[in-house]
């Protein structure tokens, strides 16, 4: 992570200051740890288990404290050296058929113009039947480009070792098992049904925001994240 501080911790704790908020407090109300708070206001950002975890527990804090998240965390980006944001690439992307390439229309109707002008002139073409309707050429409409993206991005971090079960948009179910202080990122369209054995053991961050721990100690969690409706 950056040497330098960015501003980003001063500004959290002098938010959290003004409000009269303390580090348990802020803890218990955003379920971050106090201590993953104080290493966030200090810029102690290496001990805070990976860049996808900072970003998020950057966001969720800000915006408890009435600040700009998104602000922050492109501060933070900037002062490790790393582009602000990264666009993921599309998941799925189905191109549009029955696409027809652009002709030169003008120049055909001359040429069909010439020929048949010629054709009248010898003789070709009698005027005494009538020429035969034209022939109609079936086209399929084409396909609209249907281009999905992800919009439910969901990290998790480990702090020991436990099964988890991961289910993306209804697809295939990845049965896992994480290592103490592994992290893993899931992308998906539409849901992410994640199951943890231990829930008190993992830190779940969706979209920026973190949860925290979001298990009972001794007892699985379970929960669906849906992706935010469209208006």
């Amino acid at each position: 992570m950056q040497d330098a501080k960015t501003g980003v911790g001063s500004t959290l704790r002098k938010a959290r200051l003004v409000r009269g908020v303390s580090l348990d407090e802020a803890s218990r109300d955003t379920r971050i740890r106090p201590d993953a708070l104080t290493a966030l206001e200090d810029e102690d950002f290496g001990a805070l288990l990976g860049d996808v975890y900072v970003r998020g527990a950057i966001r969720s804090y800000a915006t408890y404290l009435g600040l700009d998240g998104a602000d922050l965390v492109t501060t933070y980006a900037l002062g490790a050296g790393e582009p602000p944001t990264a666009q993921p690439p599309p998941l799925h992307t189905r191109r549009a058929v029955g696409e027809r390439r652009p002709g030169n229309h003008r120049l055909a109707f001359m040429v069909a113009g010439v020929l048949l002008a010629a054709a009248a002139a010898f003789g070709v073409i009698s005027t005494r039947e009538a020429a035969p309707p034209p022939s109609s050429l079936e086209t399929a409409p084409p396909v609209a480009e249907v281009a999905t993206e992800p919009v439910i991005d969901l990290a998790m971090v480990a702090h020991g070792k436990v099964r988890a079960i991961v289910v993306v948009d209804d697809g295939v179910r990845e049965v896992l098992t994480l290592e103490p202080e592994e992290q893993l990122a899931f992308e998906a369209v539409e849901s992410i049904r994640v199951r943890l054995a231990r829930g008190s053991l993992v830190e779940v961050t969706v979209n920026g925001e973190a949860l925290g721990a979001p298990g009972v100690p001794g007892k699985s969690w379970e929960q669906t994240f849906f992706a935010p409706a469209t208006p």
